[in-house]
């Protein structure tokens, strides 16, 4: 089980931001973030590693993000952490008790 965060390391602010899917005229969508609410949070670095994508390296850096317990949160969404976009990969109320919300991200590029 997660510890508990103290109050004072939850010191960082994080946007949630929900997807908007708008028809795009060729069948597909493009997608807009509508961003939600702004929130303490503490971050912590995960780890990282580099894998292909197409002709050259990508860096990808994991982090978990611990909030306040809120409802509606999805793995659909993602943060925004300090002009950085995090995906979420998933969520998790660590004890059940609807205090805390764990959020494991990766940074979009």
């Amino acid at each position: 089980m997660t510890r508990r965060p103290r109050i004072g390391e939850m010191r960082e602010r994080v946007t949630l931001q929900s997807p908007v899917r708008a028809p795009d005229g060729a069948g597909g969508a493009d997608i807009a973030w509508d961003a939600g609410a702004t929130v303490w949070a503490k971050v912590e670095a995960r780890g990282g590693d580099e894998r292909a994508a197409g002709e050259r390296l990508a860096a990808r850096a994991r982090l978990r993000v611990t909030i306040r317990y809120r409802a509606g949160v999805t793995a659909e969404m993602r943060l925004l952490w300090n002009g950085r976009a995090l995906g979420i990969t998933g969520l998790r109320d660590p004890d059940g008790r609807k205090r805390f919300l764990v959020l494991d991200c990766e940074e979009e590029a």
